[in-house]
């Protein structure tokens, strides 16, 4: 049958719009309907936990993580239920939403972890955690487990195709608290009623705004998916309680769609697969080999290449990025925002600065997620000259390939004109990073581990990641005293035992 374009409007209470023309109802259908899951769509899984961890565990000590960990461990199980934090023993649980909210901050503090880019923005690893930390405090299995990861892929990629978010400056934990509570729902075998409601809920709760990626980035865009994974959990907790939400709500009049996004004259089109049709949405999204938002990472393939044929750096005169509506608006300087350019700015906001970015890749010639960020790096003297002598402009061409609804023509990079002191021209274009699927060097399982063993190759000794990669790789088979066993521990670890620092 294939996928199903399913058409959403606001409809006034009078029109008494029923639960199943709805599309939280409709989400909740595709999401209990246990389909096959194909060894591809399963590897894609496996590779994902695998970059998961990786990106996790090398931001374990940075504040925001270590911080996160601090609240979670003060919600400790002595059941021998909870969930597993990253970095702890396997055997120290927690409760499994503190769990996935210190894990879900681990996660996405280096902003390295894989992406969706469509009508909206999106990173679809962030519901991983949320969905792992529910299997271990509840002994489901490995194919428990990927069945509900697959899920929250299936309902995030496609909302994030359809609905635009940013637009209407909402950020897309909107798009991703619901397909969180879509996973937990599936990993758990719920009816339709149950994980209807929950959905409703998760979305109604997590409406938030983009100030969080705009000005001074704080450490809240970390924080972000962990708060999504707790909303998420505590949603489904309510609904399979009986609880109910508000409904319908996307369709409502006062609604979502009626008063946050396009009002109430809102036409959207929702594609979701088809009674019987298997779940592949996992196999169009991307991870990145570089730590920086992901509109970067062709970017910064390209000034690699580009840097060659420059002896001189003293001597480029301007630099003008030609890229899509996205990239110039989010973190070019159509953003008309003076942090970008700002050496004492956050590393959070310096990996949303296309401009901050290219002018290190280009002087370097790698990328590093610490080094290439250093304080001193991003202070000195011929970064900041170089750094602010480059300009973003949309263009149509790229702005049509990053909306094309072709996943084989989707693109996300831009033109590069180099304009040296003595008039001389440099220009490159790219439309994909190397790493994405259709790019020059696809990442593939050895990839995934490779980034794996970069990342934490000084934090973990050879057992325990030969024993992580032996386990994950076997998903499908694990027992549930295994699933418990989904997470990488590391000898010292700061901030992981109770303190009395803040509430908890």
């Amino acid at each position: 049958m294939g996928m199903i374009n399913h058409k959403l409007r606001v409809h006034t209470s009078r029109e008494n719009l029923s639960k199943k023309e709805q599309l939280a109802h409709k989400i909740a259908n595709v999401v209990c309907e246990d389909v096959e899951i194909s060894s591809e769509v399963e590897n894609m899984v496996i590779n994902r936990i695998i970059d998961n961890a990786s990106v996790a565990i090398a931001a374990l000590e940075r504040d925001p993580v270590a911080n996160a960990r601090a609240m979670a461990v003060n919600h400790p199980r002595h059941d021998n239920k909870g969930a597993s934090i990253f970095g702890m023993p396997n055997d120290q649980k927690f409760h499994a939403e503190w769990a996935a909210w210190a894990n879900c901050t681990a996660v996405r503090e280096l902003d390295y972890h894989d992406t969706f880019l469509a009508a909206d923005y999106s990173h679809p690893g962030d519901s991983i955690p949320a969905v792992i930390a529910v299997a271990q405090q509840l002994n489901k299995s490995g194919k428990d487990l990927l069945r509900g990861i697959v899920a929250s892929y299936e309902v995030h990629v496609n909302l994030v195709k359809a609905i635009c978010l940013h637009k209407h400056k909402i950020d897309h934990v909107a798009h991703l608290c619901p397909a969180q509570a879509a996973g937990v729902c599936a990993m758990l075998n719920l009816d339709i009623e149950t994980t209807y409601q929950a959905i409703q809920q998760a979305l109604h709760v997590s409406v938030s705004t983009r100030q969080s990626r705009k000005g001074e980035i704080s450490s809240w865009k970390a924080y972000v998916p962990a708060h999504g994974a707790k909303l998420a959990i505590e949603a489904v907790d309510r609904a399979m309680r009986g609880e109910g939400a508000p409904s319908p709500i996307y369709e409502g009049e006062d609604s979502i769609l009626a008063w946050i996004l396009d009002g109430p004259d809102s036409d959207y089109t929702v594609p979701l697969p088809g009674p019987g049709e298997e779940k592949r949405a996992i196999l169009e999204t991307y991870t990145k080999e570089h730590s920086a938002e992901y509109q970067s990472q062709a970017l910064i393939d390209m000034a690699f290449r580009m840097r060659k044929h420059i002896s001189d750096f003293s001597q480029i005169k301007n630099i003008l990025i030609e890229t899509s509506h996205h990239t110039h608006n989010v973190i070019g300087t159509g953003a008309k925002d003076p942090q970008k350019m700002d050496p004492n700015a956050s590393r959070e906001t310096l990996d949303h600065s296309i401009m901050f970015i290219f002018a290190v890749a280009l002087l370097d010639g790698r990328w590093h997620h610490v080094d290439s960020y250093d304080r001193g790096k991003v202070q000195n003297p011929e970064t900041i000259s170089l750094w602010h002598k480059i300009s973003t402009i949309e263009k149509p061409y790229w702005t049509d390939l990053y909306h094309a609804k072709d996943p084989n023509k989707k693109a996300f990079g831009g033109k590069v004109i180099i304009t040296m002191n003595d008039g001389k021209i440099i220009e490159d274009k790219i439309e994909r990073a190397n790493a994405h699927p259709a790019g020059e060097r696809p990442f593939k399982r050895e990839n995934y581990i490779g980034k794996f063993d970069i990342l934490t190759k000084e934090l973990i000794t050879k057992k325990e990641r030969n024993r992580f990669i032996e386990l994950v790789e076997n998903l499908r088979n694990l027992s549930a005293e295994q699933v418990k066993e989904i997470n990488v521990q590391v000898a010292e670890l700061s901030n992981s035992t109770l303190d009395t620092k803040g509430i908890f």
